[in-house]
């Protein structure tokens, strides 16, 4: 077998320092002693030839006695706990679109499966969602004017010139006096604000399309192809954007030139803006009569040569409908209701998954419900039924406890062992026990005395027995509720690929995955997990320094890729601990990501607002996993680094071949991409492996990097 190349070469002594000479020559020691007639000794005597076989034969096993096989020291690795990590499923989010807006609230069930196209070369790549969605029938309770916009809700800032008007009792907006929504004088920071709600208030996740009306090309002053507006929603935290593209905008910045191009009369038919509300969105009440979901518009600042309003844009009607909704998802199939096998009654029962691997560790599976029921023989109630817990390991397992243990590679499921424990620790314990109860050991100071003597049968009788979590009754059918299966790199699919609905559901027109997946990661090989093995043994479970700080939290999920610990005094205080994190972008930290990625998928780079962002879900799970890791008394608070952009304006001289309109601009894509990977925080730096903390930016490093290409003359 191989070794671990990668491994520190320490000095090992010899077992057994004979070679392949020194046995010859010892056996041919032994010859006149054992068979004195044997005189030939000549090369090639038959009986040399066998005495070089078997020397060479004792030499390889020696050879092997000498080192500890690689399968030895597996063998070790699982005596510590070493595991090999389940793969992780890649994460998007699917977007429905019905057919048409209804009338009534449209579930989604849970585990609905979206797949890629399936092609003669590639399998399709299934998603699943991870909760149920339910498209609402939203509602306009309120419209709201502010001249400035502001970072939380403040009622006193708010104008309602609707206040109490019959538009707002019955909630029909669809045809009101022309308003203006912003000032006579428009400038940057004024908003107008939609309050929304929901009979069965279904609206998180929902896509709705705001209808508006107005008169046709009003010359508001504005480039409609690119107004200074933005969408935001209120999640009860911050405001967040929900227009996904600028093309949703089909008003063209409340001008409504392009629908009154087409024919159209924006006064009577009006034109949408298409939102993506984010699946965060809370009802907040701002104010005793302003409850509802928030939504704002709001005038920025014009940047470049980007004109703003010389005139407000007025409307003369509003409405909204849903006409789809977003929900989270993995990749990775849910099975349900799997019949694991029937119990003999005999401890230490094994048995097997039919797919593997499974996805999530034992506590995400608990939180999941997904679990093994055991049938009892005898009924069908649901007192003939026992649910039984996974756990890591049988350690603190009792033998009335219904407990499991999972092997998420394997798909193995085993049940609790019977462990036999030889007589004589019971006789070491009696003896203890006795010596406690005396106070002191006479024997001390008298060694003539007789020893502690128990009778023969306690020596004789068999060995003891210990259970280690329950046994399954004989004929129980054992069922594993549900679990998920799939997980790898293949998931981390593009935007737009995920069109395919496995199954049917009532008044869905279409699905699509607007933003790529990402996070998806291949399992553990050995190697991958004999790396981990010096860093586990030296900071094990614990954190004390801030090294050990940054493994665990790295530790705690697969979706962190880089941590760093603040030790500056001017940036800490007592008693807390700051962490950077940088989450993972698709398998950037296995494989790194590569020029043709950048070109395709990254184009105009990563925007750390887009794809660095610490999800709360991701905060919430390395929390928690590290309060059972820290000192007493230490608080941990993760937070995103600071990310410093870059402005490189660079001059190449191309080789002649290549001085042309094709080859400049295939060249100028390579460029690009060459230094957004340089400058990157997980594929940047010098080593590949992520920009260096607080490391600048040199104009030697920017030359470096163009003079790798070699297409670029100088």
């Amino acid at each position: 077998m191989k070794d671990f190349d990668f491994l520190p070469e320490l000095p090992k002594p010899n077992l057994d320092d004979r070679q392949y000479d020194d046995l010859v020559r010892e056996c041919f020691l032994r010859i006149p002693r054992y068979c004195p007639e044997w005189t030939n000794h000549n090369p090639g005597d038959p009986g040399v030839a066998l005495v070089e076989l078997f020397a060479w034969l004792t030499d390889q096993m020696l050879w092997r006695f000498n080192q500890v096989p690689r399968r030895n020291y597996i063998t070790f690795l699982e005596l510590l706990g070493i595991r090999l990590q389940p793969p992780v499923p890649a994460q998007t989010e699917l977007t429905f679109y019905l057919t048409k807006s209804q009338t009534s609230a449209i579930a989604i069930p849970n585990a609905t499966e979206v797949a890629t196209l399936r092609t003669e070369t590639q399998e399709a790549v299934v998603f699943t969602s991870d909760c149920e969605l339910v498209i609402g029938t939203p509602q306009i309770k309120h419209i709201l004017f502010a001249a400035l916009v502001e970072t939380h809700l403040s009622p006193n800032s708010l104008v309602n010139p609707f206040a109490n008007s019959t538009q707002e009792r019955n909630h029909e907006w669809e045809a009101i006096e022309e308003t203006p929504l912003f000032e006579p004088q428009p400038r940057p920071g004024n908003c107008f604000y939609l309050v929304l709600t929901e009979p069965a208030e279904h609206l998180a996740g929902n896509v709705v399309a705001v209808t508006f009306k107005g008169r046709p090309a009003t010359p508001t002053g504005i480039d409609p192809e690119d107004p200074p507006l933005r969408w935001e929603a209120w999640t009860d935290q911050k405001w967040q954007p929900i227009l996904l593209k600028r093309t949703d905008d089909r008003t063209k910045g409340f001008s409504f030139s392009e629908i009154a191009e087409e024919g159209f009369n924006p006064i009577s038919e009006g034109a949408d803006v298409l939102l993506h509300l984010p699946q965060e969105l809370l009802k907040t009440d701002c104010g005793t009569s302003y409850e509802g979901y928030w939504i704002r518009c709001a005038y920025t600042t014009s940047i470049g040569q980007q004109r703003g309003y010389s005139v407000p844009p007025q409307i003369v009607g509003l409405s909204i409908r849903a006409i789809g909704g977003t929900v989270k998802a993995s990749q990775c199939v849910y099975v349900d209701q799997e019949l694991l096998g029937i119990s003999n009654g005999e401890p230490g029962q094994k048995f097997t998954l039919q797919s593997q691997p499974v996805l999530g560790d034992d506590k995400e599976r608990m939180v999941r419900e997904e679990r093994i029921r055991v049938k009892l023989p005898g009924g069908n109630t649901t007192e003939y039924w026992q649910d039984w817990d996974e756990v890591s390991d049988f350690a603190g397992s009792t033998s009335s406890q219904l407990h499991y243990i999972l092997d998420a590679i394997s798909g193995e499921v085993q049940f609790g062992p019977l462990i036999h424990e030889p007589a004589h620790l019971k006789q070491q314990t009696d003896q203890r026990t006795q010596l406690q109860a005396w106070g002191k050991d006479n024997r001390r100071s008298n060694p003539l005395q007789t020893p502690l003597s128990f009778p023969a049968s306690a020596l004789q009788q068999e060995d003891l027995k210990r259970q280690y979590g329950a046994v399954l009754q004989p004929g129980a059918e054992i069922y594993m509720t549900s679990y998920r299966t799939g997980g790898g790199t293949k998931g981390n699919v593009g935007a737009g690929e995920l069109t395919i609905l496995k199954v049917a559901i009532p008044y869905i027109k279409s699905v699509t995955n607007h933003q790529l997946a990402k996070s998806g990661r291949d399992a553990d090989s050995l190697a991958q997990a004999v790396v981990r093995v010096p860093e586990i043994l030296r900071t094990r479970e614990a954190a004390i320094t801030p090294e050990e700080f940054e493994a665990v939290a790295k530790r705690a999920n697969p979706q962190v890729a880089r941590v760093h610990c603040l030790t500056d005094p001017t940036k800490t205080s007592g008693g807390i601990v700051r962490l950077l994190v940088v989450p993972d972008v698709s398998d950037v930290t296995q494989t790194g990501i590569s020029s043709l990625t950048f070109q395709q998928d990254f184009p105009g780079g990563m925007s750390p607002n887009e794809h660095f962002k610490l999800t709360n879900e991701l905060r919430q799970k390395v929390l928690e996993h590290m309060q059972s890791r820290k000192p007493l008394g230490i608080q941990v608070r993760l937070e995103e680094p600071e990310y410093i952009g870059v402005r490189a304006c660079v001059e190449v001289m191309l080789e002649r071949k290549y001085d042309n309109l094709h080859g400049q601009a295939e060249v100028r894509s390579r460029l690009l991409a060459t230094l957004y990977k340089f400058l990157n925080p997980l594929t940047g730096g010098l080593d590949g492996k992520g920009w260096e903390w607080g490391r600048p930016v040199y104009v030697s490093d920017i030359i470096a990097k163009c003079q790798e290409i070699a297409e670029i003359r100088y």
